[in-house]
């Protein structure tokens, strides 16, 4: 199965990495890779999540207080957000899910290690 990450997910990826970075050196690639650990678990396991009510699933981070929340459609998990579990709850739920759909942009992604979104 394909991972593509919205922009806006992307964007907080970069923007947590970046706040960690300022915390202690190393630790914002800590962060990063993790999220990547994370998205290659969902990748091979999408439906063990379960489902929550607005139709998304969410995996947490094993160390850092984010979750990735994503949808299965088409053959592709599409990544909605990278969040805090502790600000503001579901802020993103209004994201566009595609650019064929409804105008939003996104991009395939390639997990690190050789393994493909």
């Amino acid at each position: 199965m394909r991972v593509r990450i919205l922009e806006e997910a992307e964007r907080e990826i970069a923007e947590a990495g970046r706040h960690y970075d300022d915390l202690a050196a190393g630790l914002g690639e800590r962060f990063r890779a993790e999220v990547w650990r994370s998205l290659a678990w969902v990748r091979d396991n999408p439906a063990v999540p379960p489902l929550r009510a607005k139709g998304y699933r969410r995996v947490n981070c094993r160390v850092f207080p984010y979750y990735i929340a994503y949808m299965e459609w088409a053959d592709v998990i599409w990544v909605l957000a990278v969040a805090h579990v502790r600000r503001r709850p579901e802020y993103w739920s209004d994201r566009p899910l595609h650019s064929g759909a409804t105008g939003g942009t996104e991009r395939e992604t390639v997990l690190p290690y050789g393994r493909t979104g």
